[in-house]
């Protein structure tokens, strides 16, 4: 009797030393993960706080120098509550780390409602990304139809052209413009060459975007819902965008994924560091994390781990009681209190070659 309340006492301490050493082992994000450019893209507010906390909180760090934005493409709106989670989200985002409210994205378009029964298309989704951060994928279209305007414009020109009436004769009709003809002609073939039949044409550019890093859910969704759901395959379609016609190039933007898991670990909190580390994702340990090349030429490690420590989590939960107060139903206290993703996250990264 005397060992097990022993044992029980020790319990919480153990805990805690786990925590602890797990928080304070975990590595600093790599070098391709600095000074960059990063949006991290969910579907509803509180989507960042329940589930991209550490990795928000860890990447948003000064001492990074990246520039984090949030592209939430709804405004939660099932409730009637949009305009009210738009300001929460911001709320949390400068809880979370995020530099200003300015760096706060909220959508509110008939295509992104928020709802289990309610399917966004990837094609749309790419298509806000390419507006957004791409903005040559957008603007391809239209110049390839400004220039066959201007091809029709032209065939019409060269149509429609009659001889100028600058030719005079005595009878009152136009005299035979061979001679004309074959002076004309001969003037033309002297001309000099004009540069554009003579210069080679510049190669084309490499893929291209304003933004590094793009973080979102991965296929399952963490919680399967088929908003988080289309965010995937919205982003890697918007990847395959940029690297169209790009054979041989590294993909300019790196996709990050946030692992989902089956419900046992979801609601493990910080015990899920364990089958984490066991998994192979803790990268300086078993050197999952190592860069390595691949034919995409891309960089970078395949996976990333943020562990918040009790301090980071305390921000956490103060983003979703402070800052999302009006998603504050009684399940949400379950989900602070034991949901992993409030303070750990394992993230894949996705390749996407030129096709």
């Amino acid at each position: 009797m005397t060992s097990t309340l022993v044992l029980l006492s020790a319990l919480p301490i153990l805990f805690l030393i786990l925590w602890l050493t797990t928080s304070l082992t975990t590595p600093a994000p790599p070098a391709h993960l600095q000074n960059k450019r990063i949006i991290l893209l969910i579907a509803h507010p509180d989507d960042e706080s329940m589930f991209f906390s550490p990795t928000l909180q860890s990447l948003a760090h000064p001492s990074l120098g990246n520039h984090v934005k949030i592209l939430c493409l709804s405004t939660g709106n099932e409730s009637g509550l949009g305009e009210t989670r738009r300001k929460e989200l911001e709320k949390a985002a400068l809880i979370l780390g995020v530099r200003k409210r300015e760096d706060v994205f909220v959508m509110d378009d008939p295509r992104f409602q928020d709802g289990m029964q309610n399917q966004w298309k990837p094609e749309e989704i790419a298509r806000v990304l390419g507006q957004a951060f791409a903005p040559q994928l957008v603007a391809a279209p239209e110049k390839d139809k400004s220039k066959e305007r201007e091809k029709e414009r032209d065939k019409d020109t060269k149509t429609t052209e009659k001889p100028h009436g600058k030719y005079k004769s005595t009878s009152g009709k136009r005299p035979s413009n061979s001679r004309t003809s074959s002076s004309t002609t001969t003037s033309k073939s002297k001309s000099p060459p004009t540069a554009t039949t003579t210069s080679t044409p510049p190669p084309p550019p490499g893929p291209r975007a304003t933004i590094d890093v793009l973080l979102t859910f991965d296929a399952a969704g963490i919680s399967s819902h088929p908003n988080h759901i289309a965010l995937y395959h919205g982003a890697r379609l918007f990847l395959s965008q940029i690297m169209r016609g790009h054979s041989g190039y590294a993909c300019p933007v790196s996709l990050y994924t946030l692992t989902s898991t089956n419900i046992a670990r979801k609601y493990s909190f910080i015990l899920d560091v364990i089958p984490t580390f066991l998994s192979g994702i803790y990268g300086t340990i078993l050197g999952i994390g190592k860069k390595r090349g691949g034919r995409d030429g891309m960089k970078g490690p395949d996976r990333l781990i943020f562990v918040s420590d009790m301090w980071k989590y305390w921000k956490a939960k103060e983003a979703m009681v402070s800052g999302h107060k009006s998603q504050m139903v009684w399940f949400r206290w379950g989900w602070i209190g034991l949901g992993r993703y409030m303070v750990v996250n394992d993230l894949k990264r996705e390749r996407v070659v030129a096709t």
